[in-house]
């Protein structure tokens, strides 16, 4: 005795993973003699339902599979997305997509937020990127910044080779690619004195950020690592259950830091440094010159500015995570 009818589309465009869920009008029959006007009802409203939900169900299509020692790696295309993907224990997440019209155009916002990290250090000379994914972040900067000499860790060769073909990828002459787990990198890099003024801090194995790069002992290597004023760029997540907890461990390598969320994602980019910080005001005066740069990647830093914050929202009492 419900007729269901399509009604409002919505969309949460801050989440690539989302294909959209469409709202639904119930109506109940409340007279038996308008029934079989309402069973009519019914299956048009069933038949519009199916026009409208099946191009969404077709158009996600795997267009490449690739088994590494890690994980299942799949792109998908919808539309004019392109998606990379890591399939662990029957979940799919998506850890990279690009618009297959506008290339350039960033489109996940964690990646988008990663961009504030440079109003802190606006002129980089030497970056350590760990995590590579579709390479969406390397490419960016590469082009932003042609002479950026850049090592660009991988712990899994077939990432590389997806982020190759799908996502144009193609590292230029100061771009180094290595594949390699990337503590050990960072205790090798150490071991030869090197220095960067970034570290981009953005492995993901398609549950959550490898364990063995969350610690205290590892943030205190990746702090050695930095020349003096440079900055890391952490990618995380704000509702994860080592909220707390990852939050404390920053707090003790690296003090005050930016946290920075945003509303409708669940997203979080911790920007540190090897020195104090400079203060907020200071940070947007220096974006000013920032914005005409990112603009056409789809980076509005002005809209991002305000949900910079350096106060803890976290438990401050929780412990820090630890090799022990």
């Amino acid at each position: 005795d419900h007729v269901v009818l399509p009604g409002t589309a919505v969309r949460d465009q801050s989440d690539p993973d989302l294909n959209g869920s469409r709202a639904y009008i119930l109506f109940r029959c409340r007279n038996l003699s308008r029934q079989k006007i309402c069973v009519a009802m019914n299956r048009f409203g069933l038949f519009i339902l199916l026009i409208l939900t099946l191009p969404s169900v077709l158009a996600d299509r795997v267009i490449h599979r690739e088994k590494s020692l890690y994980r299942n790696i799949l792109v998908t295309q919808q539309a004019e997305r392109r998606c990379l993907a890591f399939s662990i224990k029957r979940q799919r997440r998506n850890q990279t997509c690009m618009s297959i019209k506008r290339p350039k155009q960033i489109v996940f916002p964690y990646v988008r937020m990663s961009f504030a990290g440079l109003m802190a250090k606006p002129e980089p000379t030497k970056m350590l990127m760990i995590g590579l994914g579709g390479g969406t972040i390397a490419t960016t900067l590469m082009e932003l910044y042609p002479d950026l000499q850049m090592d660009l860790v991988e712990v899994d060769e077939a990432v590389v080779k997806v982020a190759r073909e799908f996502f144009n990828f193609n590292p230029n002459e100061n771009a180094n690619v290595v594949i390699l787990d990337g503590r050990v990198f960072v205790r090798r890099a150490l071991r030869s004195s090197r220095k960067y003024d970034l570290i981009v801090l953005d492995a993901y194995n398609g549950d959550y950020i490898p364990e063995h790069l969350m610690t205290r002992e590892f943030l205190a290597d990746v702090k050695r690592l930095l020349a003096p004023e440079g900055i890391v760029i952490a990618n995380t997540f704000a509702s994860s259950r080592l909220y707390d907890h990852e939050s404390v461990t920053y707090s003790e390598v690296f003090g005050q830091f930016i946290n920075f969320k945003m509303p409708g994602t669940d997203n979080r980019v911790i920007i540190a440094g090897k020195d104090k910080l400079p203060a907020l005001d200071v940070l947007r005066t220096q974006a000013d010159h920032m914005i005409p740069l990112l603009e056409p990647y789809g980076v509005d830093l002005s809209r991002l500015l305000p949900y910079l914050d350096q106060e803890a929202d976290w438990d401050i009492s929780a412990r820090s995570l630890t090799d022990q």
